[in-house]
């Protein structure tokens, strides 16, 4: 019998249309406009030998965007459990997204890695707990999906409290720190 996944309240869900009988995003092809031979959609008008500031171009002549800003300063914690494996905010955050878009394929790409390493994660998570943190559904109209089970969301409540405590316990020596930066 299918369970729907539960929503992550504090999270918007992934970008596209939402399959009302799962209650998860449906796959979709993103689809590019693109002008002339191969010119960066946000300018469409720029001459090919142009150096745009907005885009940069790397060694081979490939425009980038930018990366985000980092952010200023926060805590990261890594949690490790002997032999067993490693819990910290990048798989945290996969299953986060996991539970939000209901496949392992879009979470992946919105964190920028692919399929085979997320997947590789999970097995690893699923491994380490006495019962699976991710499972997945298998066919269907939309296609497959996945969804975080109750041990999956009592291990990222349990490991995002762990963090909240942390930062709370050292939010004064945290800013004695800071402070002593360039």
């Amino acid at each position: 019998m299918f369970r729907a996944p539960a929503p992550v309240a504090s999270l918007p869900r992934c970008a596209g249309p939402i399959d009302p009988a799962r209650g998860i995003a449906i796959r979709q092809r993103p689809t590019i406009p693109r002008t002339g031979s191969g010119a960066h959609p946000a300018a469409p008008f720029s001459p090919p030998g142009l150096r745009n500031a907005r885009f940069p171009r790397n060694a081979r002549g490939m425009t980038r965007t930018p990366a985000p800003p980092p952010e200023r300063h926060r805590l990261s914690i890594r949690l490790v459990f002997d032999d067993s494996g490693m819990m910290g905010p990048g798989k945290a955050e996969l299953l986060e997204r996991i539970a939000r878009c209901g496949s392992i394929a879009a979470a992946g790409r919105e964190m920028g890695m692919s399929y085979k390493r997320a997947w590789m994660l999970i097995e690893t998570l699923n491994a380490m707990f006495r019962e699976p943190l991710v499972e997945r559904v298998r066919g269907g109209p939309g296609g497959g999906g996945a969804e975080l089970t109750p041990a999956g969301q009592e291990v990222l409540a349990l490991y995002r409290a762990i963090v909240a405590e942390a930062e709370a316990a050292g939010q004064e020596r945290l800013e004695a720190m800071r402070a002593l930066l360039k």
